[in-house]
């Protein structure tokens, strides 16, 4: 493992497309980080594989062999720690993570988000989006804080609504800005380019030396 480059563990929960473009960018020369290892609470899905294919360590913490949260998350942090991470990114994690969790990793926890937060936190949210006759949709990266899909954001995408969308298309199109902006955002962790400030209300992330967004 190169000293150069910053550690970084990946959650996944399914597929793994963010994951892919994680690896491809990682693959880059010029990359300041590497991904150290991949875990996902559920056996047997596709990004596993990928990130197998990459030569990269794969861990599975299956979410159903813990009674509750608490058990699983400890165990999480137990594998993630092995490997001691600069950043951990929530590629398509699809599980609820405790505040003991979350503080764990302050300021070293990152999410990909489908939807401009604080816009439709949760599930579903191209259909929400198109329900809603909202003009532009798109998605997000930001550091995790203890309430659902919030804390501070590093960069959005914006993907406008066209006539005729459905949830399938809005998100194939979103997936690719994705795609995009999250290898971006480790980038710049990875480069010590980001930093949170606080107003003592909010919280806002500035990259170098300025807002973000």
């Amino acid at each position: 493992m190169s000293k150069e480059k910053l550690p970084v563990v990946v959650l996944i929960s399914g597929r793994g497309s963010n994951l892919q473009a994680i690896i491809d960018d990682a693959e880059n020369a010029d990359c300041p980080f590497e991904v150290s290892a991949v875990i996902s609470n559920r056996p047997g899905v596709a990004g596993l594989e990928r990130a197998q294919r990459a030569n990269i360590s794969t861990r599975i913490v299956d979410h159903k062999s813990h009674a509750n949260r608490e058990s699983f998350d400890a165990a999480l942090i137990e594998n993630i720690d092995a490997y001691q991470p600069g950043l951990v990114v929530l590629a398509g994690f699809m599980r609820v993570l405790t505040a003991d969790f979350v503080k764990h990793y302050e300021e070293r926890l990152i999410n990909i988000h489908p939807s401009l937060l604080p816009e439709f936190p949760g599930l579903d949210t191209h259909q929400r989006a198109i329900d809603s006759g909202a003009r532009e949709h798109g998605a997000s990266v930001h550091f995790v804080s203890c309430a659902l899909d919030s804390g501070p954001l590093i960069v959005q995408a914006r993907v406008p609504l066209e006539t005729g969308d459905d949830a399938e298309t809005l998100a194939a199109r979103v997936l690719e800005q994705e795609h995009r902006i999250l290898p971006r955002a480790i980038r710049w962790f990875a480069e010590g380019r980001l930093a949170i400030e606080s107003d003592g209300e909010a919280e806002r992330v500035m990259l170098d030396g300025n807002p973000a967004l």
